[in-house]
């Protein structure tokens, strides 16, 4: 029998999107609006089928995992949560809502009240505010800022500086190759055009989220050929920002080119970045934030409300800095040289990253400055012995250090088995059905059950600090070796301190390792090298 709401049905039915689950296993809609029913352009039968996923096909593929897994945490106890996600309509339609989530329990059963908010258009607006702060801060520290939009194949120039040159055309777009071209042509010194060639269309073919950096001379409005950087930033997934700036003498010029001459890349530098740019001005040696990411306002120790607070209390240097792990004296340094970098040791990922800095001017704690801040990652260094160690031959069983992990569910503990069988290789839903129940086949129930067994297992390596482990990709999951240790993987190396490891037993607790173990038996009995 359903649950019925105890508010009034006709009250329900007009609070947006209100739907109601029971979040014993399995997981089920028991109740849904009419509200509900009209935003997705479902009707209630389908989304209250047990033949169905109910809600779930609903969300984007990117976000269930996710929606999924705070569903298992309103599970544990009583509570409030708001999840953001995005939801495809019958009609093509993609909404971004906020889903207001109580959970409670009733009756013995744990049960959870939803309501959704539809902040498609706040959203939009939101996003546009936040674009204009962002060119905002990067015009105080570059001369122009182009906007290349690959999904109209057109360029436009955003920000010129007021360059008589520019200001015509600003905010036009124009073909993209076109464009690029007579602009290299009229302005670029001769032995710098084709290098800014390749530079634009080695970005245009791979437009990934590291910013990519190069440095030639050109033509400014004054007629003299001067020395420039320019920058690439990824907006989204179609479009980027070009910004360039005039460098304040030959000698900084010089001094970027040694240093991308000393990473082996001379006409271009490539950094590896993470969704983290910050800009403030300076001012009597106090600060006054423009612009934060997340990232980067995690790093200096400040949270979003303390940020905005900034804009008020103008601290000094001394104190903006004072949580972030970097020293006065480099700090110093910067506003001497005009450019800087920090490394610092992130404890959230354990990796080292870098930090680095861009001021408008050399500054001597006169006047107004501009300071530009990226965060960038350096390459993860593995160690040398992985923390994660699997023993598959004989039971299978997992440590982290010397600590076993105790999976709560054996199905999830078998799926992550299986991923140790496929050796670093994928394996996809309907291949992970088969094997975890061997008598069914691949239907909307059993998938449903997969999802399920899938984010236990997520939200258990997650709570050993090892979900890094495992690599997901549009459903399919692979292990990754070399972020493990494992007998089986130091067995088949081939390397004789490891020729002992394997006595005729493989993961003992499942029946489909035969097959494996098979492999391993007759290389056990008949060595190739033999």
């Amino acid at each position: 029998m359903k649950n019925q709401p105890i508010a009034p049905m006709d009250a329900l039915n007009r609070l947006s999107g209100f739907h109601q689950y029971c979040l014993d296993e399995p997981v089920r809609l028991c109740y849904v609006s009419r509200n509900l029913c009209q935003m997705l352009g479902a009707p209630e039968s389908e989304l209250l089928s047990e033949a169905s996923d109910g809600y779930l096909p609903f969300l984007h593929p990117e976000d269930r995992e996710e929606y999924e897994s705070s569903l298992h945490q309103l599970a544990q106890a009583p509570q409030t949560k708001t999840i953001q996600y995005r939801l495809i309509c019958r009609d093509g339609r993609t909404l971004l809502v906020l889903d207001t989530v109580t959970s409670y329990e009733l009756d013995g059963r744990r049960m959870a009240d939803s309501i959704l908010t539809d902040v498609t258009g706040q959203q939009q607006v939101r996003a546009q505010q936040e674009t204009g702060r962002y060119l905002r801060a990067l015009s105080e520290v570059y001369d122009k800022i182009f906007e290349f939009d690959q999904r109209k194949h057109t360029v436009k120039c955003l920000y010129g500086q007021n360059s008589p040159s520019f200001r015509w055309l600003q905010n036009i777009p124009m073909e993209m190759e076109s464009a690029t071209e007579n602009w290299i042509t009229s302005t670029a010194a001769p032995e710098d055009r084709q290098p800014l060639r390749e530079f634009f269309q080695t970005y245009w073919k791979d437009p990934s989220d590291r910013p990519a950096r190069i440095l030639y001379r050109a033509r400014a409005s004054t007629g003299e050929m001067k020395p420039y950087a320019g920058l690439f930033l990824k907006l989204d997934e179609g479009i980027s920002l070009y910004c360039c700036r005039c460098c304040q003498n030959e000698q900084e010029a010089e001094a970027l080119r040694q240093e991308n001459d000393s990473l082996k890349n001379v006409q271009a530098l490539t950094m590896q970045f993470t969704e983290g740019v910050m800009a403030f001005e300076l001012e009597d040696n106090r600060v006054r934030p423009l612009y934060g990411g997340d990232n980067l306002r995690s790093f200096f120790g400040f949270t979003p409300e303390q940020w905005l607070e900034l804009v008020k209390t103008r601290p000094t240097v001394r104190e903006f800095i004072a949580k972030s792990g970097i020293a006065y004296g480099d700090i110093q340094a910067l506003f001497s040289k005009g450019e800087a970098e920090f490394p610092y040791f992130d404890m959230h990922t354990g990796t080292y990253r870098r930090i680095r800095a861009i001021c408008s001017r050399k500054y001597d704690g006169t006047g107004k400055c501009y300071v530009m801040l990226y965060r960038m990652d350096t390459p993860r260094e593995l160690p040398k012995e992985p923390l994660v160690y699997i023993r598959a031959f004989g039971y299978f069983d997992v440590f982290v250090g010397e600590q076993p992990i105790a999976f709560r569910n054996e199905k999830s503990k078998e799926l992550f088995a299986l991923l140790v069988d496929r050796k670093g290789g994928f394996i996809t839903s309907e291949e992970a059905i088969s094997f975890l129940w061997e008598e069914e086949s691949a239907n909307s129930l059993t998938m449903a059950r997969y999802r399920k067994v899938a984010l236990r297992l997520k939200n258990t390596l997650e709570e050993y600090g090892i979900a890094d482990i495992v690599e997901s990709v549009n459903g399919k999951r692979r292990l990754i070796p070399e972020r493990v240790k494992c007998d089986l993987y130091d067995y088949l190396s081939g390397q004789e301190e490891y020729a002992h490891l394997f006595k005729g037993s493989y993961l003992t607790n499942y029946s489909w390792s035969e097959t494996t173990l098979s492999e391993l038996t007759g290389e056990y009995l008949y060595p190739k090298n033999l």
